[in-house]
Parts: structure tokens; sequence; C-alpha cells
């Protein structure tokens, strides 16, 4: 592993005071006396003392041990533990490998990865504790060209087949983005200890890799030989929540619980992320009421999380404790506050807030932050302020900054700032195909036909093609995934007979389609048509097919559900007597009784 002690092949540290029959050493006193003494220090005061007391014995030994306690102790100095280095006549293996380590651990990569070419340059063998602190040094770095060199001389020194070797090759290539030689060398070793597991499962969490990761975790548990530890169970955690796969992540929360004494507050923030993410925000906070200590990063998840889940006040309130605390906020507390303040509708607080990052804490606001700001105004219908506000940005506004006042205009169907937004979207040499459809849904709602079709046939000499929208839906630990007007299913006929049946009930609820929601030029039947098959209705259907009377229905889209499906859906919840939850990107719907969390600000 990377982090493999070089001094476990030096004395220092490493003997009893009174003992060196069990390493085969033999000891002459002015070598114990160095040791004892050098055990002894606690500051580079002491230790100077000792050096210049050590310094008369010229003893190699000594030196050698002198360069260790300097180069690899928390109170030590590379600068320093260099000077004794550059007095040794000859130093050996052991000698550079330690200065190797002591530049590693001092954040010096460049000169670790110097020092190894003038080990090479005298002659100096390398062994395999040379290797991983080098090859931690690439990772640090980036540097794969180098690390490539490092493992062609591992090739060259026979060293491939050395555990603490090849986890660090692991480590090196997954830090450089080489994820098919990470895997390349960890499906070569003909043993692996938890670190290795460790190594190939972080590689592949660095990348984003997410269903991988879970993937070679179900590997390393069927296998049997390795008991996860905590850095492991961290990474699955971050693979669950990325995934939304809830299930795992409560597993994962039971072995924590199970295999760690005492949580610490990496672990607790990475729990309670998970749980925000999956869609169960009480659990989160549970965990947050209940951790001893709690950073910024605690309360950063915890505001992002009421954020996601339209729990503006809430956000504000943890927000405001936190300051209590003596914590400082940074920018990315701010963003978290202000998408809370924006999923509320909590506009003069949302605005407060953006002055107070401003004055009282003296954080320049990123894109971001006017991005959000610029939502949140125009969500309330303050087009013509959103606009000002982006005409006066000490920024240059950039696609996101511009979409949000698209978006707003959409949503308020005003076509003059619509037509604003678009055209500045065009002048940044937008790609983003929504853009072109969210025009024109606002031209198809104005019924200009002819608007309409020009849009479409740019987006089709540009090479554009919309998003199709789908629902993906959670029934018994399986996901099935829905497009709108979907045919192929193979129980296609079930769920269509049942969306029959579902309507039937909504009427007797005050259900009427909003046809207002397709935008073609079709007749009204046409339109109830297509509304009946939307995505999220089709997933709908099927889970209350294939799940009990009163289970919960889970299900995630890619694109914002129309007014039409979170009317139905609100309904469905109280005929049906579910709890639906809808995750539409970064926000959840929480349906229950009739009623959506959202409280229907975004509808």
């Amino acid at each position: 592993m990377i982090g493999t002690p070089v001094l476990q092949k030096i004395h220092f540290l490493s003997l009893p005071e009174c003992s060196t029959q069990s390493t085969g050493l033999s000891l002459k006193p002015k070598e114990q006396e160095c040791l004892s003494l050098l055990k002894r220090c606690k500051n580079m005061e002491e230790f100077k003392q000792v050096h210049a007391r050590v310094l008369k014995w010229e003893n190699s030994f000594c030196a050698s041990n002198l360069v260790a306690a300097c180069a690899l102790s928390g109170w030590g100095s590379m600068d320093y533990a260099c000077s004794i280095f550059r007095q040794i006549d000859q130093p050996g293996t052991f000698e550079f490998n330690t200065m190797i380590r002591g530049y590693v651990n001092a954040m010096n990569m460049e000169n670790a990865l110097f020092l190894f070419s003038e080990m090479l340059e005298r002659g100096v063998e390398s062994d395999n504790f040379t290797y991983p602190a080098l090859l931690k040094a690439c990772a640090r770095l980036r540097s794969v060209e180098e690390g490539m060199q490092i493992h062609g001389y591992i090739f060259k020194r026979g060293l491939e087949g050395d555990l603490f070797v090849q986890n660090s090759l692991i480590n090196m290539y997954g830090k450089c983005g080489k994820i098919k030689l990470s895997c390349s060398v960890f499906e070569q070793m003909d043993y692996r200890d938890v670190a290795s597991w460790s190594a190939i499962i972080a590689a592949h969490a660095s990348l984003g890799l997410w269903s991988e990761c879970l993937s070679i975790f179900g590997e390393m548990r069927r296998e049997g030989s390795c008991r996860a530890e905590e850095s492991i169970l961290v990474s699955v955690l971050s693979a669950c929540t990325h995934l939304g796969d809830l299930d795992l992540g409560r597993c994962t929360h039971v072995t924590l619980l199970r295999n760690i004494r005492e949580m610490n507050v990496i672990v607790q923030t990475s729990l309670m992320d998970m749980y925000v993410k999956c869609g169960c925000v009480e659990k989160s906070l549970s965990l947050f009421q209940t951790m001893v200590k709690k950073n910024q990063l605690s309360y950063s998840v915890m505001i992002s999380g009421f954020a996601m889940h339209g729990r503006g006040v809430e956000a504000l309130q943890v927000f405001s404790d936190m300051l209590e605390e003596g914590l400082e906020p940074d920018d990315f507390v701010y963003l978290g506050v202000l998408s809370a303040c924006n999923h509320a509708g909590l506009v003069d607080e949302g605005l407060h807030c953006f002055d107070r990052m401003k004055l009282e804490h003296g954080i320049e606001p990123t894109i971001q932050h006017y991005a959000c700001i610029v939502h949140l105004m125009g969500r309330a219908g303050m087009l013509n302020e959103a606009l000002e506000l982006i005409r006066s940005m000490p920024i240059k506004p950039n696609e996101v900054v511009w979409r949000s006042l698209l978006s707003a205009s959409k949503f308020h169907h005003n076509l003059e700032i619509g037509e604003i937004a678009y055209k500045s979207l065009g002048e940044l040499n937008s790609s983003n195909p929504g853009d072109y459809v969210v025009l024109s849904n606002m031209y198809a709602r104005a019924k200009r036909w002819e608007d309409v079709a020009k849009i479409r046939t740019e987006m089709a000499r540009r090479g554009f093609i919309q998003t199709p929208g789908y629902s993906l839906v959670e029934v018994e630990r399986k996901i099935y995934k829905f497009v709108s007007q979907d045919m192929s299913h193979p129980q296609c006929r079930g769920i269509y007979e049942m969306i029959h049946q579902m309507e039937w009930q909504l009427k007797f609820e005050g259900y009427s389609p909003d046809t207002s929601q397709v935008l073609f030029d079709v007749d009204e039947e046409e339109k109830r048509e297509r509304l009946k098959a939307h995505s999220q209705k089709l997933a709908m259907a099927f889970a209350l097919i294939h799940t009990s009377q009163g289970a919960p229905i889970r299900i995630a889209r890619n694109l914002r559900m129309c007014n039409d499906c979170h009317t139905y859906t609100k309904l469905i919840s109280v005929i049906y007597q579910r709890k639906i939850t809808v995750r539409e990107r970064n926000r959840f719907h929480h349906f229950k009784d009739g009623t959506c969390s959202c409280g229907d600000y975004c509808f």
C-alpha cells in the first residue's frame, strides 16, 4: 500500500530498548544510545541537541537514523534532513528511501522524483520500499508518464509481484485516470489483501464509475477473503449516493455500525449525504442531530439536503445554527442556502442571504450563485429584475445563467424575455438542444406554429436531437425504465389496463387532463391520449401492479415533470394510499395524501 512505512525496514523506533537479538542486529553502545536519544525527541530543538552530540561519533548507523528521525517525524524538517543526508559519503538504499518518503509526506513530489533519478545515477539499488512512495508522488502529480516509467523499473527489478507495490500501482493508475491499467494490475495479482480491494474500488470511484464500484464490492464479498474496511465502505456509500441505491446504502450503514466502534465525522457525513440523495431526508436529519461533532461539511450536506427536498425554512434554520456554532460558511454552503430559498420560493430571504454573503462574510459570488438568484427571481415573476441583475453582473454571464432566465420565462409565458435569453445563449454558441426545445414549446403554447417549425428545422440542421424523457422505477430491488408512449415493455397490455383503471378512479376526484401541456398541433383527443402515456404515469402503473398495498413507490426522472403529471401523482397518492417519491435531477417531490412536499410552488 502507498502508506507502507519505510521505518518497517529501519532500526529507528522499531527495536525494543534493551533487546536486539530478535532482529539479528548487534548494536554498539553508541548506536543504542543514539536510538534512545532519538526516541525521546519531540521537536527540532531537542533533535538538534542530539545531532550535535552524535555528530562527533562519525557512525553511519547513527547518521541514517538521524535522517530518518528528521525526515519522517511530525516535528521534523526536510531541509535539515537533506543537510544531514548530503553529509553522508555513500548513501545507500535505506537513506534514499527515507528521503523520498520524507519528500512525499511533505508534499514535495517533484523532489521525491528528482531524488530517485539521483539514486539511479549513483547506481544505488532500489527495493520494494522505494516504489510505493514514488508511485504516490506520481498519483498526486497526475504524472502518468513518470508512473509508467517507474512501472518499467519495477519490472526490471523483478518486484512486479510485490503486494505493496501492486497496490500502489493500482492507486497511481486510478488517480491518473488510467482505469484499464489499474484493472490489469489487479487482475494479475496472485493474492489480494483488503488494501488491494480498497485501491481498485477507489480507482473506479474517482472516475465516477459507480456501478463498477458496486460490482467489484460484490465480487469482494463473494470471495470472502477480506473484511470491508472503512475506506471501502465510504466508497460504496458514494456509489449508493450517486446511483440512488437506498437498499445497499442501508446495508452498508449496518455494516459500518457492526464493524466500527465509533464513526468519524467524515463517515457520518457520507451517510447523511447518501440518505439525502436517496430520498430519506428524515433519516439524514436524525443522523445529523445525533452527531457529537459537526463540521462545515456536515452542515453543508444538511442544508443542501433540505434544499433538494424543498424544505427551505429548515435549511435556513440549520444555517443559523451553523453560524451560532462559530463555523464560517464558504461559497458552497451559501450555494446550498440560496438553492433552498430558490426551491421554496423564499425570495426575500434569498436576496438577503445573497447580500449577507458579500457584505458580512466577504465571499464573492460565483457564476453558480448568480444563476441561483436569477432562477429565484425569475420563478417569483421578477423577470425584468432578473434580466437587470444579469446585465449588471461583474462577471460575464454563462449559459447556466441565461438558461435559468429562459426557464423562468417559459414558466411565466413571457416570450419577450425568453427570446432575449435564447438569443444570448446563441451568442455563447450553446450546443444544448434543450434551449431550442424550450423556445419551441413557448412558441407552441402561443400557437406560433411557423416559429415552431423554424426552431425545429434549425435543430435538425445542427444535428441536435431532443433528449427523450424517461422514468425509472424500483420494484423488488430491480430498476425498470419507461419512456413516454412506451409500447415495448413485455407487460405493456397490463400496464395500459392499469392506466385505464387509474383514470377511471381519477374522474371521481375531479381530475381533468391539462392538455395545455401537450405542445403539438393536434386535436384534444390526441392530446389526452399523449398525456395518458407519459413515462411517469407508466412507471406508477407498473409499480401499483407489482408492489403490495401501501408500499412506497420510488421514481427517478431525467427531466422535470409536467404540471399534469404533478397533479396526477398527487391524486394517485391519496386514491391508492401510497407514498410516492419522485426525483427529478437534483430535486425531490414527496407525494402523500394528495399533497406534494414542494407545496405546488414549482407548478
